[in-house]
């Protein structure tokens, strides 16, 4: 049974860091593609950033230069360290896994004040 579980979220002000972790289990994340997509209020759920077995990093363009995914295999946690925090940055974060079928944490939420 996979499960991931997200942490690291709360209420910052804009231009702070916060740094999400999303330790999973059922799953070996060196082997898989991992994500982290956001989703607001009577939207779509995004791509926020993805990293792939191989260690390729993509990101949307709206967090480009100020957010990077990474993870620790020996942990089996992946990070999403997000630096110069803006107010449209607010949402709930989910940590995303490919494997036999997509897999999704519960969601952490971001508040980013002006």
């Amino acid at each position: 049974q996979v499960q991931l579980v997200e942490s690291g979220g709360g209420l910052v002000q804009a231009g702070g860091s916060l740094r999400l972790s999303c330790a999973a289990s059922g799953i070996i994340v060196s082997f898989a593609t991992m994500g982290w997509y956001r989703q607001t209020p009577g939207n779509q759920r995004e791509l926020g950033a993805t990293i792939t077995r191989g260690g390729s990093t993509k990101y949307a363009d709206s967090v480009k230069g100020r957010f990077t995914i990474s993870r620790d295999n020996a942990k089996n946690t992946v990070y999403l360290q997000m630096n110069s925090l803006k107010p449209e940055d607010t949402a709930v974060y989910y940590c995303y896994a490919e494997g036999f079928r997509d897999y999704w944490g519960q969601g952490t939420q971001v508040t980013v004040s002006s």
